[in-house]
């Protein structure tokens, strides 16, 4: 029978354990005892042993995976959906390899958006009514070695106050996924390093940049906003740095299942006001579509999306949001109009 080195391990702590107990040591010394011998056990190496190297393919057709008519994806094979947990107790190695495949997937979308829909990719400038962001593109990965041999560019052109407040910005959120990424793969940490893209090195510089330089620049005159799951938090980051400039360009904003918070992201009473009469937010929910959500916060009115499923709730609330846009588009409008004098209602002096 092959014992692996995991019970190896574990195995030597209780059988440790089991000895300090029937030593009758005291409690200081088994503590540490234990301390001493945890602290001799590399988790990240342990977890790697087993571990098969991140060596995926680059198609669909590699993944046996394709999409059928319903453009649903399957496996070639079996028929089935998408298995997340397709090698037992090793979840990195599965994340990596849904990683993978989501990328393929991405790339296959925007073949199809240019090929069926008769869109046109381009990164630089955005020239058209509708800007889709990307927030989620915030750095490119590079060999080690590679990124040494470049010179490196630490932003000493930029203005020092700008470098602060961006620096302030996502010092948290590239803190988080720093955590999240050397967790979940300690073994490409070693070998790649990431390289942030200036001024959109997380999603909320990345709302920031693209409406500092095309949506505050463009010639619209109606501005709408449509911003799923962290979009909604990106959004409100948006205007607690560009407050005055949002409110004087943009008529209404749609939140899909947002996981803003304003008081965590400390909004103002002002932004606050104006989210509770611009904004509206269709959550998950099993509620028929426009049902009202109580809130715990003050900020927006929350409706039901018409699903509980979080993925689906942009897609089943767009009915409503298009009708939400075109009444607050209406409103303004009216609202812009100069008020007309009732000639019934003038009392002329030679009436009296």
């Amino acid at each position: 029978m092959s014992i692996s080195l995991s019970s190896l391990i574990f195995l030597t702590i209780w059988i440790n354990m089991a000895q300090i107990q029937q030593g009758g040591s005291n409690e200081k010394e088994q503590t540490t005892a234990l301390k001493d011998l945890l602290s001799r056990i590399d988790l990240d190496e342990l977890m790697k042993k087993d571990e098969p190297p991140f060596d995926f393919p680059d198609t669909l057709e590699g993944f046996e995976y394709a999409f059928n008519e319903k453009g649903q994806l399957r496996h070639i094979k079996t028929g089935e959906p998408f298995v997340f947990n397709y090698r037992e107790d090793l979840h990195r190695w599965n994340q990596k390899r849904y990683e993978a495949l989501g990328e393929i997937i991405t790339r296959y979308v925007y073949e199809l958006l240019e090929s069926d829909c008769n869109l046109k990719k381009i990164s630089i400038p955005e020239g058209y009514g509708v800007i889709v962001l990307n927030p989620n593109e915030n750095y490119i990965e590079v060999e080690k070695q590679k990124m040494h041999k470049q010179s490196s560019s630490d932003g000493t052109d930029e203005p020092a106050g700008k470098r602060e407040r961006r620096d302030k910005i996502s010092k948290e959120t590239r803190k988080r996924r720093d955590f999240y990424e050397k967790y979940r793969n300690p073994q490409k940490e070693k070998e790649m390093m990431q390289l942030f893209i200036r001024e959109n090195g997380s999603p909320e510089e990345h709302a920031v940049y693209v409406w500092d330089h095309f949506i505050a620049q463009a010639a619209a005159e109606n501005v709408f906003f449509v911003a799923h799951s962290y979009g909604g938090l990106a959004f409100v980051e948006l205007m607690i740095q560009r407050e005055a400039d949002v409110k004087s360009k943009v008529t209404a904003v749609a939140l899909t299942d947002s996981v803003h918070n304003v008081w965590h992201q400390e909004a103002g009473k002002t932004i606050r006001e104006w989210m509770r009469e611009n904004c509206c937010n269709w959550v998950s929910s099993s509620e028929p579509l426009d049902t009202s959500v109580e809130s715990m916060l003050p900020d927006c009115p929350r409706v039901s999306a018409g699903t509980d499923r979080h993925e689906l709730t942009s897609w089943k609330s767009f009915p409503s949001i298009f009708k939400f846009f075109a009444e607050a588009s209406e409103a303004k409008s009216s609202s812009q109009k100069p008020a007309l004098t009732r000639r019934s209602h003038r009392i002329k002096h030679e009436e009296l």
